[in-house]
């Protein structure tokens, strides 16, 4: 167990796998720790006045109240922690998380499609161009809706339910949804965002650790949403490799399964030719 983040995992927080998730941890466990601490004392606190005024010592009520200016120091002490964690560490904190995202093509640009009750995901090809998208092509086979006529698409790699992303590489994960607001949430890599229809919202970490990993919905979004889980497998960039070379074959295979007209089936006519005519009877006919 992390010395680190000793009460996190305590309460069921898994191992860190990001690059900044250690920042979180430190903070949480600040938090937690400082929470602790104010119920220790406000629960002593308590218990003090319970015993200190009880009725037998204090037999009439005194309308003037505490007139020792400990408690105000002991409240303005509490503001005072908690504007410094707000200010001086989450802020700061957030603000790098959502301006600070890796330059050029640094990092891995994934689409993440939510939909009751799954994750789909839309990776570019080795043209490292992403196929156009239209909600009027979404289909079971198609759960994204890629443009078929798009040639920029023809490559592309859809998944659901699992995602491959290689080892100490950025991951850029643009969110958004096909129903309702999803929550794209990986407790291990401390990251998190919401999936809203109509917007493309950004979020990005760096898996520090192979294995794989969890992802949850973390928003309430129907009946279905407890069972919206996926997985998040980080590979070394051999294994990564190899499973794009995978789906990519899965890929061309199944465009290349479309059934082919039977010898006995009539031939359609070529869309820019006029019919030919038939042939005229035979004389000796």
């Amino acid at each position: 167990m992390n010395s680190l983040a000793l009460i996190n995992e305590f309460l069921g927080q898994p191992p860190n796998a990001s690059a900044h998730g250690y920042q979180i941890d430190h903070i949480l466990e600040f938090c937690h720790w400082f929470m602790a601490a104010l119920f220790i004392g406000w629960s002593t606190f308590f218990i003090f006045v319970l015993i200190r005024f009880r009725k037998r010592r204090q037999p009439a009520a005194d309308h003037a109240g505490v007139r020792s200016p400990i408690s105000t120091h002991l409240e303005f002490s509490v503001v005072l922690i908690e504007a410094v964690l707000l200010v001086g560490f989450a802020i700061p904190l957030w603000a790098k998380r959502v301006n600070q995202f890796p330059p050029g093509k640094e990092g891995l640009v994934v689409h993440v499609v939510a939909q009751q009750f799954s994750f789909n995901y839309h990776l570019p090809g080795p043209d490292g161009q992403f196929g156009r998208r239209d909600v009027s092509f979404v289909s079971n086979s198609n759960p994204v809706g890629l443009d078929p006529n798009d040639p920029a698409g023809k490559d592309d790699i859809v998944t659901t339910g699992e995602l491959h992303v290689p080892v100490d590489r950025p991951v850029i994960a643009e969110l958004s949804s096909k129903d309702v607001i999803h929550d794209y949430f990986v407790p291990a890599m401390r990251i998190g965002g919401d999936a809203i229809p109509g917007s493309l919202i950004p979020i990005w970490f760096t898996p520090i650790k192979t294995g794989t990993y969890e992802v949850i919905c973390a928003q309430l979004c129907g009946l279905g949403h407890s069972g919206m889980k996926g997985t998040l497998v980080v590979d070394t960039p051999q294994d990564y490799q190899a499973w794009l070379k995978e789906r990519a074959e899965l890929a061309g295979g199944a465009q290349g399964a479309a059934p082919s007209p039977s010898p006995g089936a009539p031939q359609q006519q070529p869309q820019n030719k006029p019919p030919q005519p038939a042939a005229s009877p035979s004389p000796s006919g």
